[in-house]
């Protein structure tokens, strides 16, 4: 029997101004539940304006926070249908 793959969108959306990146990411789960995540990054003066160097560094910070949202939320609803607390996912 074969069982049908779930997928995820992962929404990443950019604000920037002269010295600062700031990402939001956004996943919406398939229980109908949304996990948000925010990354930002700062550039120094004395560097040159690499406008999407800051949305790599940004981004991977935002979707770094994703994940370890995603994996408190894994270890919670594994705490709550086994009734014990286990180790953390890590």
């Amino acid at each position: 029997m074969t069982q049908t793959a779930v997928g995820w969108h992962i929404e990443l959306e950019f604000e920037e101004d002269a010295h600062r990146t700031r990402a939001a990411a956004l996943v919406r789960l398939s229980d109908g539940s949304e996990v948000r995540a925010h990354g930002y990054a700062s550039r120094h003066p004395s560097d040159s304006a690499q406008p999407r160097v800051g949305e790599e560094i940004a981004g991977a910070r935002a979707l770094n926070e994703l994940a370890m949202k995603l994996l408190t939320k894994a270890h919670d609803e594994i705490d709550e249908v086994s009734g014990r607390t286990s180790y953390p996912l890590t």
